[in-house]
């Protein structure tokens, strides 16, 4: 009976391992295709970003007299699924450091919309790393599944120029590397 109850409980855990071993990784069909990453590639990391975006109110370029709210950039801990924190991402330039010290810069490809008061998903290209730990080999970063970070709805015109604001956020940050 002991032998039979041991067996039985050895196929339960190495069947759930198996199970956590071929877990659907994250699925981008949902996405817009502007922000979908090419074919060829596979997820290597997956982060939830949480922090601030500093925006500040500055004359606008092309309209004299007139003033908005400007992306400054971003400070924000990356955490894996389970919580534990795994890097930051900081700008500018826009950075995502891994905790072994590896870290990668990008240029943007892509957005799309995500919704009212949330920042857009976006797709970007990573440059070659720095370092050969986590983020050796990234060569694509999506942010998905965002929460805030849009521009201040304060007012932003001559009085309160060069004033700075942080907005709360939190994102999604997908790592994919060549197949």
């Amino acid at each position: 009976m002991q032998t039979t109850h041991t067996a039985v409980v050895s196929a339960a855990a190495a069947l759930m391992l198996s199970a956590c071993a071929t877990a659907p990784q994250f699925d981008q069909q949902g996405l817009p295709q502007a922000v979908q990453v090419p074919a060829g590639h596979r997820v290597a990391m997956e982060t939830v970003g949480a922090g601030d975006i500093t925006y500040e109110c500055k004359a606008k370029k092309d309209g004299p007299g007139q003033f908005e709210w400007t992306f400054i950039g971003p400070d924000a801990v990356l955490k894996d699924r389970s919580g534990k924190a795994v890097g930051k991402y900081y700008g500018p330039p826009a950075t995502w450091e891994n905790n072994d010290g590896s870290k990668v810069t990008a240029t943007q490809l892509a957005v799309a919309p995500a919704g009212a008061g949330n920042i857009p998903h976006q797709l970007v290209r990573a440059n070659p790393s720095v370092g050969s730990g986590a983020m050796f080999g990234v060569a694509y970063i999506q942010r998905v599944a965002t929460k805030g970070g849009v521009a201040p709805a304060a007012a932003c015109d001559a009085a309160n120029a060069g004033s700075k604001q942080k907005v709360q956020y939190q994102a999604d940050y997908i790592f994919w590397k060549a197949a």
